[in-house]
């Protein structure tokens, strides 16, 4: 891993529904989870950059293309996963650098500080995982969803509601590990029996004892994520409905699909047997049809404006961008309320806000005593933040502090 030196170093109340619906108080003041310095190494347009971070929310100002998002894409990486950008790992390093790259982080907790490394080794294109170590200690991606919890937006994501399903479940998912680390294990273990169950099936002869374990496995992790993402959104249901109204609408939200439906109404074992009987059943039409048909990987989020009654695809970008904001902010206050409050990693958030949500916005981070990442080409959008947020210019790899003192 390059430079391993550098990875190994490195009173008011928030009211929120619980599962049952009853509202909950918890305190917001005191420790919680933030990082306090950041070190990249051979990252992207980065040969190295280290940030020193005071625990207010950081705003990064600079032209596009100056590296902001490459930073929050470091810290993204923070989690399991591939980041915000779902690149793969030797895409990451930098274009005339060794091959490999290292993001180094300490993290401050209220058990103490914890250093996070993560990276690949030089001369690895073709990695398909990543080296983890946590105070010194080799460690699995899984580990870093029991440390700290992150959720971004992106411009991309701009267009969630009117894109294909997928990048909505995984939305969705993000959101779950937040309140469930474990999600991201159970997630992989199902794809991983999924895309083997495919492999076989696509053979002329089936080893049905082989299959019989596999959708074993896919009935077992299927189940449990279905089940945490109709939680989940019980969760957020409810934190959204106790909001007040405001420059953010209501969601109406809901997950569809087979296994989200079947555990309303059934135990879990219950639904767990089914599907395990019914991917035996339907192994003929999966394979002429080169996938599974059936199951929470199919799954779909789906999100409607409360105030207009209408679908979230059918609203205004404008409306769109508002209506997940919102989401976003209902589940920072859920998590704040859990003790896990998260990191955001808001890329180019203030940029097709009006004054009055980009102010609501801004209110809303400071109170719930975050640390959000936000960017932006125009540093007057973040003028209303003042000294509340730590300002950073990024410029042909360069980092300098702007704005006032803390």
């Amino acid at each position: 891993m390059p430079r391993t030196g550098e990875l190994l170093a490195a009173g008011r109340q928030l009211e929120t529904p619980d599962e049952g619906g009853a509202v909950v108080t918890a305190p917001l003041e005191g420790p919680r989870a933030r990082l306090s310095r950041l070190v990249v190494t051979d990252f992207r347009s980065y040969a190295r950059a280290e940030l020193a971070l005071d625990g207010r929310p950081v705003v990064l100002t600079g032209e596009n293309g100056a590296g902001k998002t490459n930073l929050l894409e470091a810290i993204s990486l923070l989690s399991p996963g591939r980041g915000l950008r779902g690149v793969p790992y030797a895409e990451i390093a930098r274009d005339n650098g060794a091959g490999g790259w290292a993001v180094a982080a300490t993290l401050e907790t209220p058990e103490g500080p914890v250093r996070i490394g993560t990276g690949i080794e030089p001369g690895v294109e073709s990695a398909r995982s990543r080296q983890v170590r946590v105070d010194g200690e080799q460690a699995g991606p899984s580990a870093l969803a029991d440390l700290v919890s992150l959720v971004w937006l992106t411009p991309a994501m701009d267009r969630l509601f009117v894109e294909a399903a997928g990048e909505r479940r995984r939305f969705l998912d993000r959101l779950v590990m937040g309140f469930d680390p474990a999600h991201g294990t159970r997630a992989g273990a199902y794809d991983r029996a999924l895309r083997e169950r495919n492999r076989l099936l696509a053979d002329d002869v089936f080893d049905d004892a082989w299959l019989t374990g596999l959708e074993g496995q896919m009935a077992e992790h299927g189940v449990a994520l279905a089940a945490a993402r109709v939680e989940t959104l019980a969760r957020l249901r409810g934190a959204l409905d106790a909001a007040c109204e405001g420059p953010f609408p209501r969601a109406l939200v809901r997950v569809e699909g087979t296994l989200e439906a079947a555990i309303a109404d059934a135990a879990a074992v219950d639904v767990e047997d089914a599907f395990r009987a019914r991917l035996r059943e339907m192994r003929g039409r999966d394979a002429a049809a080169g996938r599974a048909l059936d199951g929470p990987h199919r799954s779909d989020l789906l999100v409607r404006h409360a105030a207009k009654d209408r679908e979230a695809r059918q609203c205004s970008t404008g409306e769109q961008k508002a209506l997940l904001i919102g989401m976003v902010l209902a589940n920072a206050r859920l998590l704040a309320a859990r003790g896990r409050p998260p990191l955001l990693l808001l890329d180019e958030i203030a940029a097709h806000l009006d004054e009055e949500r980009r102010a609501a916005l801004f209110d809303e981070i400071v109170g719930l005593n975050l640390q959000a990442f936000m960017t932006g080409t125009d540093p007057s959008l973040f003028e209303t933040l003042g000294g509340r947020a730590q300002g950073l210019e990024v410029a042909r790899g360069e980092i300098s502090r702007t704005g006032p003192p803390a």
